[in-house]
């Protein structure tokens, strides 16, 4: 049976970058706020690269910093290895890029959430949306607590009707192995938002010790290391870690070819728009046929943990396979994985679509002032 659980200003579903930088920001503006996550263990979970900045996005940390936010400050804390990319071109495309600490970096996030004034952090599953006579905003959760609020922001990553692919297995999931969203996709739907599927893939995580680093590229942070945020000094930051590049082969190549059409990710069987500059490695050996070899980067998820992260093998093809692809490779002829690769697909709402096909004067109709207006905002990766 519902019952009525508190009254918020503003309300952020998904505790991600997005919603983690909107909540802060809300509150910090003395807005009485509340941020839901599915996982109190996962906030500012990094499901896939475990990694802050790179082309563009370093510039967008950094922007973020300039406007009060947290990334770049967590970044700083929680890096084990920095790296300013493209220094062989012009300063427009010099990118920072920081290998991070994820549980660590999840850890910092938690704690400034737990401790920001005005905020208040819940777990829980947001399972319904609309909008009453008054024009708040009602929501409940899984337990069926029910909340109002004058404003939404919607922030839900890759939850949103998450599907994994392994081969010819699929299933309902979020990143990591948590459970999707798929109640507030349908809410949302009901309000004529219009959504769309986005898809992807992500590569194996493999056991430190049973990669041979002998006879590898090693990949070291720069010796000065430049901070995300404007407030860390520079002498506060160190490397920790090293990471290592290896490539793939003509051995690796083949069976990729072999075994394509057990790749659900690259024959087209999974509904949604792909990424544009993270191909899987199929679409590489397909797309790049004169390659000899393409770069895998071998990258530590943590300083407390053996699992490491393969960049630029991100794969959909069944695990047996996985484990072929892997062993051809140098330095990985002996590995253990950890977890397989999987492609994935989740819905997100289509801005491409203009406001008034969606009913805006039901949704977005509010006049700015301060804090008070009646609006529903979309964040971060759903967009």
């Amino acid at each position: 049976m519902k019952y009525f659980a508190d009254n918020y200003d503003v309300a952020v579903i998904g505790a991600g970058h997005a919603g983690i930088e909107a909540a802060l920001a809300s509150a910090r503006l003395g807005a009485k706020t509340v941020i839901f996550t599915v996982n109190l263990d996962w906030v500012g979970n990094m499901a896939c690269n475990p990694s802050i900045g790179g082309t563009s996005k370093g510039h967008l940390v950094r922007e973020i910093d300039a406007l009060g936010g947290e990334m770049g400050k967590a970044a700083d804390k929680t890096l084990i290895q920095s790296r300013i990319l493209n220094l062989g071109k012009g300063p427009a495309v010099h990118s920072l890029r920081a290998q991070i600490d994820r549980k660590e970096y999840t850890q910092y996030m938690k704690h400034c959430l737990e401790n920001q004034e005005n905020l208040d952090l819940k777990q829980g599953e947001i399972v319904s949306l609309h909008k009453n006579e008054d024009g708040l905003w009602v929501f409940s959760t899984r337990l069926e607590a029910e909340y109002t609020a004058k404003c939404v922001i919607i922030a839900t990553g890759t939850f949103l009707k998450g599907k994994v692919f392994v081969g010819d297995v699929s299933y309902e999931s979020g990143p990591d192995g948590m459970f999707p969203s798929n109640d507030l996709s349908d809410a949302l739907a009901k309000m004529q938002i219009p959504l769309r599927r986005f898809k992807t893939g992500t590569p194996a995580r493999v056991n430190r010790h049973s990669v041979n680093f002998e006879g590898l590229e090693e990949q070291v942070g720069d010796e000065e290391i430049t901070p995300f945020s404007f407030e860390t000094p520079y002498d506060t930051l160190e490397n920790k870690a090293i990471c290592h590049i290896t490539y793939t082969n003509p051995e690796t190549k083949q069976v990729i070819l072999d075994n394509l059409h057990r790749s659900p990710l690259y024959s087209n069987k999974i509904e949604g728009i792909g990424p544009r500059y993270c191909p899987s490695i199929e679409d590489k050996i397909v797309r790049f046929s004169e390659k000899e070899r393409h770069q895998v980067f071998i990258e530590p998820c943590g300083l407390n943990t053996e699992e490491m992260y393969l960049q630029g093998l991100s794969s959909s093809l069944p695990e047996d396979v996985q484990l072929k692809i892997l062993r051809s490779i140098k330095g990985l002829e002996n590995v253990k994985g950890e977890i397989a690769k999987y492609a994935f697909s989740q819905s997100h709402t289509n801005v491409l679509i203009d406001r008034a096909t969606v009913n805006a004067d039901k949704i977005c109709s509010y006049a700015f002032n301060n804090i008070r207006f009646n609006s529903l905002t979309i964040g971060g990766n759903v967009r």
